[in-house]
């Protein structure tokens, strides 16, 4: 049995696709959220590619945020903010990216995963793929991805999302917030709508898709700054004796 995740980078044409996975339903250790960081920096340089398609492996799981093995494991508060610094990462490195970035979720998303998700510039998803940020309900809060979560559906939406911690919110909810852009019944519906959008979008002048991913992420510039200062602040939680005791209840569950 597979035990460690992978992030793979194929490119048809104009349109690049990352699909990462772990067994661990998508989660993420560091190592991959640096390597997923990693091939979205890379994809910069390229200048055959148009945009990129986050994606993950599976039906049942699109992401399940942080890997709770690896917080496990933190036992000071540089290692701590150095591993809620990898969903920094990769949030600025989709907001700075110069291809605009097409979510694919088909299934579940906690935590981290609903940052990845708003991050996206636009993004599909299937009836299947119900949301939570459950931080608080292991000791932390989703501190990170707030500013990526807030922007995409508004402090009403997000506010009831963090307190609301063990509350599964249906896909339509999503929609309904505008976290998601379209659902669809089916991962199969869903991925044909994704191949005619893409194939579409990609065609069209770089140049423009380029400027107009600059508007849609205007008055973001401080986030470098933000995103590392929300990391320590879960840096610091992750080693109270609370979220070591509700990391491993969750796990012996």
């Amino acid at each position: 049995m597979q035990t460690t995740g992978t992030i793979n980078t194929t490119i048809t044409e104009k349109i690049a696709t990352i699909n990462f996975y772990h067994p661990a339903s998508n989660s993420f250790p560091s190592e991959q959220l640096q390597a997923l960081t990693n091939a979205i920096n890379e994809l910069n340089s390229n200048k055959e590619v148009t945009l990129i398609i986050l994606a993950s492996e599976g039906e049942k799981a699109f992401c399940a945020g942080a890997s709770f093995d690896e917080l496990l494991q933190i036992n000071d508060l540089e290692n701590g903010t150095k591993f809620f610094s990898g969903f920094a990462n990769v949030i600025n490195a989709m907001r700075t990216s110069n291809k605009l970035m097409i979510g694919r979720v088909q299934g579940k998303t906690v935590g981290g995963g609903v940052g990845l998700a708003a991050a996206c510039d636009y993004c599909f998803a299937t009836e299947n793929a119900s949301i939570k940020l459950s931080e608080l309900a292991i000791g932390i809060g989703p501190f990170v991805i707030e500013p990526a979560v807030t922007r995409k559906i508004g402090f009403p939406a997000m506010s009831e999302m963090t307190l609301e911690a063990e509350t599964w919110k249906s896909a339509q909810w999503a929609k309904e917030k505008q976290l998601f852009t379209q659902v669809f019944s089916s991962i199969q519906e869903m991925d044909e709508a994704i191949e005619k959008f893409a194939n579409r979008l990609s065609n069209y002048n770089p140049e423009a898709l380029f400027e107009m991913k600059k508007v849609l992420w205007k008055n973001t510039e401080h986030w470098d700054v933000l995103l590392k200062e929300r990391s320590g602040i879960s840096g610091k939680l992750v080693l109270s004796d609370f979220t070591v005791n509700a990391l491993n209840t969750f796990k012996s569950k």
